[in-house]
């Protein structure tokens, strides 16, 4: 089951009040409908739809399959990609850049200047940027675009003269 088919089925309240009863320990449809306060029609039109779906099983009692979200999240999330071939790097890269955006500064150096190295290869090496250009592209991976131009700068990563930046 997929997300969009979770979210579907658990959309309407009944089944929402059922499953979490169930979730909760009702073992039976009466004590469904004690725990919720939902007629017993309601509960068993709730249950059938539930039972249909396997987010519920009902033998010898009622049971809910609390890994269905999970499961359903693992599915659907998009397998990821390596920022880098060096494992170590990969995972400080992983640690700090989510879909293609600095989280938040490293704070230990050595973190950092894996970073900024990752960052650094935005810029073609050999080419002059103005620094309306650099602040844009850096922009693209932190709204502190000056921070980060700093950070390149005073990693050597960028050179700076007369507002125009190279990467060497």
């Amino acid at each position: 089951m997929n997300t969009d088919q979770l979210c579907g089925l658990l959309a309407e309240p009944s089944r929402l009040r059922t499953y979490s009863a169930v979730v909760l320990g009702a073992t039976t449809p009466d004590q469904v409908a004690g725990a919720t306060g939902l007629s017993g029609a309601t509960v068993g039109k709730a249950l059938q739809k539930l039972i249909k779906s396997g987010l519920i099983t009902a033998a010898p009692a009622l049971q809910a399959d609390e890994d269905a979200f999970k499961n359903a999240v693992r599915a659907q999330r998009p397998s990821w990609t390596p920022l880098d071939d060096d494992p170590e790097r990969d995972a400080v890269l992983k640690a700090f850049i989510r879909d293609g955006r600095l989280t938040h500064f490293p704070t230990h150096p050595e973190k950092l200047q894996v970073v900024l190295e990752h960052i650094a290869t935005t810029f073609e090496p050999g080419r002059d940027y103005p620094e309306p250009e650099v602040n844009e592209l850096l922009n693209r991976w932190h709204p502190d675009h000056a921070a980060l131009r700093r950070e390149l700068v005073e990693a050597e990563l960028l050179a700076r003269t007369d507002s125009i930046y190279r990467r060497d």
